[in-house]
């Protein structure tokens, strides 16, 4: 039976290579496959979704006032056998349950990859909607430089210390982001520690 999945983890835990393995996965076996992201990720341009350790693929962008279930029935629902979905934190609510309503219409398998928590450890509306219906949700784990379990997207300045404030979609990878677990987090703002990015290591 056909499921609503969501695959999670922090920044730097390969969601993105998944999500394209797992596509490459499906192909591999025939199957047609509808990989899409919302239009807030412009960070690899508009049509390429690309991982940090350097595959690729064409993908079909999806506005945030565009109906995914519409869009499905029109261009795809006679040729595609799984939706893959990556950067979903930034689908809205409604294209949540509209990927919720293809899972129970059409029996199509929907894979949703992307971040839980944004930098102050809120939930984005699209995170929190499939944490509240999708059939399986699944963490993919990485770790802070501790070597705890990573949990927390910590946004850092030009000066190496944790941004608590602004707003909650800025766009960024290593240069900007490290996954961190708790205790540094909090430890990383109490004590106004400069944090090292990864991009510099």
């Amino acid at each position: 039976m056909a499921k609503l999945y969501f695959k999670y983890g922090a920044m730097g835990s390969s969601k993105t290579a998944q999500a394209l393995i797992t596509k490459y996965n499906y192909e591999e076996n025939g199957l047609n496959v509808w990989l899409i992201k919302p239009s807030a990720d412009t960070r690899d341009g508009c049509r390429v979704l690309r991982s940090r350790i350097g595959l690729e693929a064409m993908v079909e962008v999806i506005p945030p006032d565009m109906d995914v279930y519409d869009r499905f029935a029109q261009s795809q629902r006679e040729q595609c056998s799984v939706i893959i979905v990556d950067e979903c934190q930034f689908m809205t609510s409604a294209q949540i349950d509209q990927l919720r309503a293809i899972v129970n219409d059409f029996g199509i398998p929907v894979m949703c990859f992307g971040l839980r928590t944004d930098f102050q450890t809120h939930l984005f509306p699209g995170s929190l909607r499939l944490m509240e219906v999708a059939d399986s949700i699944l963490e993919i784990k990485t770790i802070c430089d501790c070597g705890a379990k990573a949990t927390v997207n910590a946004r850092i300045d030009s000066r190496g210390h944790i941004i608590t404030e602004g707003d909650q979609v800025v766009l960024g990878g290593n240069d900007s982001y490290i996954a961190m677990c708790h205790k540094c987090y909090v430890r990383g703002i109490r004590e106004n520690r400069v944090i090292q990015l990864h991009k510099n290591h």
